[in-house]
C-alpha cells in the first residue's frame, strides 16, 4: 500500500512539476518542434516517466535532473535569440525544396525527404498540381511553406479595387460556460451595466446564456443553453 501511495504522490508531483516547466519554457517550444525542442520533449518525457514509476531512484535526483535540463533548454533558447549561428545549430534552418517551379533534388536528399512526402505536404496545403508552385520551403519545424505562381494566387480586394472593410477588432469573450468574465470587460473598457442592457434588449436572462462573445465586427453573439432545436444533429450523416 505504501508503494502505491508513493507512486501516486510521484505521479501528481510529476504532473505539477512539468506543468510549471512547460510554462517556464514557453509556448513556442511546445508548438514548434525544432531540433532542440524534439530532444527536450523526449528527455523530459523520459524523466517524467521515471519520476512516476521508478521508485528505486530518489525523488531529489529526478528533481535535479528535470530542473537542470529545463535550465539547458532555457539557455539554448536564449542563445538562439541572441545568435543566428546558434539558432541554426539548435533549431535548424529553412530549406528551399522548390525554386522557380523547379524541384531541388539535392535539398530533398539533404532532408531525407522523398517526392511522395513532398507531394503529400503540398496536398496538405491544398496544392494538387506541383506546376502551380513557384517556391516551397521546409521550415525548421518541418512545416511546408509555399508561394504559388501569380496565376494561381488568391485574388485580394486590392486586386479588384474593392474598398476595404472597416478595421476589425479582436474578439472578446464576455461569458464562458455561463460565467461572466469580469477581466475581459475591464480590459476592453466595457461595463457590467452595458452588458446587462444588451442581454435585456434581446429578451434574455444571464442565467440562460452559455456563451457570449463580441466579434471582430464588434457585434455580440449569444448562445443559450436551450437552443430550441427540435432535432439537433449529433453526428455527420
Amino acid at each position: 500500500m505504501a508503494s502505491v501511495l508513493e507512486v501516486a504522490v510521484r505521479t501528481i508531483s510529476a504532473f505539477v512539476l512539468f506543468i510549471l516547466i512547460a510554462h517556464l519554457i514557453g509556448k513556442q517550444a511546445i508548438s514548434q518542434m525544432t531540433y532542440h525542442d524534439f530532444i527536450a520533449s523526449i528527455t523530459l518525457g523520459s524523466i517524467a516517466g521515471n519520476l512516476t514509476f521508478n521508485t528505486s531512484i530518489r525523488f531529489s535526483n529526478f528533481l535535479v535532473s528535470a530542473l537542470l535540463f529545463s535550465a539547458i533548454i532555457l539557455l539554448t533558447t536564449y542563445l538562439s535569440l541572441k545568435s543566428r549561428k546558434a539558432r541554426a545549430v539548435f533549431s535548424g534552418e529553412p530549406t528551399v525544396v522548390i525554386e522557380s517551379g523547379k524541384i531541388l533534388e539535392k535539398n530533398l536528399k539533404k532532408l531525407r525527404m522523398t517526392l511522395d512526402s513532398l507531394n503529400q505536404s503540398l496536398r496538405e496545403k491544398s496544392v494538387f498540381d506541383i506546376s502551380q508552385v513557384d517556391f516551397a520551403v521546409i521550415e525548421a519545424d518541418g512545416e511546408l511553406s509555399l508561394l504559388k505562381k501569380p496565376p494561381y494566387q488568391n485574388v485580394t480586394r486590392k486586386d479588384l479595387n474593392i474598398p476595404a472593410l472597416a478595421s476589425s477588432s479582436f474578439p472578446v469573450e464576455l461569458i464562458m460556460d455561463g460565467q461572466l468574465i469580469e477581466k475581459n470587460l475591464e480590459q476592453n473598457q466595457l461595463t457590467r451595466n452595458w452588458l446587462d442592457q444588451e442581454i435585456k434588449r434581446r429578451g434574455l436572462e444571464l442565467a440562460d446564456i452559455v456563451y457570449c462573445v463580441r466579434g471582430t465586427d464588434r457585434r455580440l453573439y449569444f448562445d443559450r443553453g436551450k437552443d430550441g432545436l427540435a432535432a439537433p444533429v449529433d453526428s455527420e450523416a
